[in-house]
């Protein structure tokens, strides 16, 4: 804190005793390092003001949920420990707060991460504890607010651009090695990138950052799109091989989602045409015949074995389409639900920083 100047009056008593009055700052965290000024300026009417500057080292409250649009109020309290009132008053001699606020702006020197946005001035008095004697206090209540530049460049944009990444990944193939290894290539260079930009983040404060939570959600997002890709992969590659699809996942998946997502259902269609040909069905009847009247019966073996083969080859092919295309379904609306909950989620911290901001 720069210099700040305070104006003591003390009444009845010789000129110049009010400097000995010990007006501290209740927020003192550590010793006084500014340069002892032993001046004081000693008017007619017994005002004494003293221009000793004074490097405050304080403590303050800090709310960092909105961080890094957030703005911090502290308040830097001047008071006598040994005058009371019927003493001293103590008085500023700056003009009114929207004076005091340009004047502070103009003296005022940071790291540019901070800009000072209020500071108000009030004055109280206390029951001093001594008969029926007040002491005065005066207060500067002081507005920062923090600049968001640096955090947004370099913590917000590469997480909405990873995250972009991550969901046009969608578009890969779900049944190829390449989506789940991308994903995983993605989710290592998110996790280096939060562990460099750690030291950016607050460590004080009694409340989570909304920033952390954001980070923390993007990383949840990558994680759980990776879960579902492995998922998928396994439901194309593994049980489109093994048993039917259950009665239940069709009618929920198949049925209801499917349309929902613009992938209905195929149509059946008849294409067999060696079980369907009648000339094929004539033949299988004469050899089978012939089989019974002791012909040739090895060519009507070959017959039932062939049309055995291609009725299991069907039923197989129908099975695995029928589990292709539920992996497709379910990854569509997986991709369709992992749209809205980052839309709907971006728009509320956004509109919470802009309302803070």
């Amino acid at each position: 804190m720069g210099p700040r100047a305070v104006r003591c009056r003390r009444n009845n008593s010789p000129k110049g005793k009010a400097v000995g009055a010990g007006v501290v700052i209740n927020e003192f965290m550590e010793k006084n390092t500014a340069p002892s000024v032993p001046y004081v300026y000693l008017r007619s009417d017994g005002t004494v003001i003293n221009d000793e500057p004074v490097k405050v080292v304080s403590s303050c409250r800090l709310d960092i949920y909105m961080f890094p649009f957030d703005t911090q109020n502290c308040t830097f309290s001047f008071n006598s420990y040994k005058l009371q009132t019927t003493d001293m008053e103590i008085n500023t001699f700056w003009g009114n707060n929207l004076d005091r606020l340009q004047i502070s702006k103009d003296v005022m020197t940071t790291m540019g991460e901070w800009e000072l946005v209020g500071l108000n001035v009030k004055r109280f008095e206390f029951p001093s504890g001594i008969g029926n004697g007040f002491y005065q206090e005066l207060r500067f209540y002081v507005a920062v607010r923090r600049s968001p530049t640096m955090y947004v460049v370099n913590l917000l944009l590469p997480s909405c651009f990873l995250i972009a990444v991550d969901l046009f990944s969608f578009l890969l193939p779900p049944q190829s090695v390449d989506r789940s290894l991308f994903k995983m290539t993605l989710i290592l260079g998110y996790t280096m990138f939060l562990l460099i930009m750690n030291n950016l983040l607050p460590v004080t404060g009694n409340t989570i950052p909304l920033m952390n939570v954001f980070l923390s959600m993007c990383l949840v997002l990558m994680v759980g799109s990776l879960l579902e890709t492995i998922i998928i992969t396994n439901l194309l590659c593994g049980l489109a091989k093994n048993s039917p699809v259950p009665w239940i996942l069709r009618v929920i998946i198949l049925k209801f989602l499917g349309p929902l997502v613009l992938l209905p259902p195929k149509r059946k269609e008849k294409t067999d045409t060696v079980i369907e040909n009648p000339a094929a069905q004539e033949t299988i009847r004469c050899c089978t015949s012939e089989q019974d009247s002791g012909g040739s019966s090895g060519f009507g073996k070959k017959l039932h074995l062939i049309r055995q083969q291609v009725e299991q080859q069907r039923s197989s092919s129908e099975v695995s389409e029928e589990w292709f295309q539920m992996g497709y379904i379910t990854d569509r609306v997986v991709f369709v639900t992992y749209i809205i909950f980052i839309t709907v989620s971006f728009i509320t911290i956004v509109a919470m920083w802009a309302k803070s901001a």
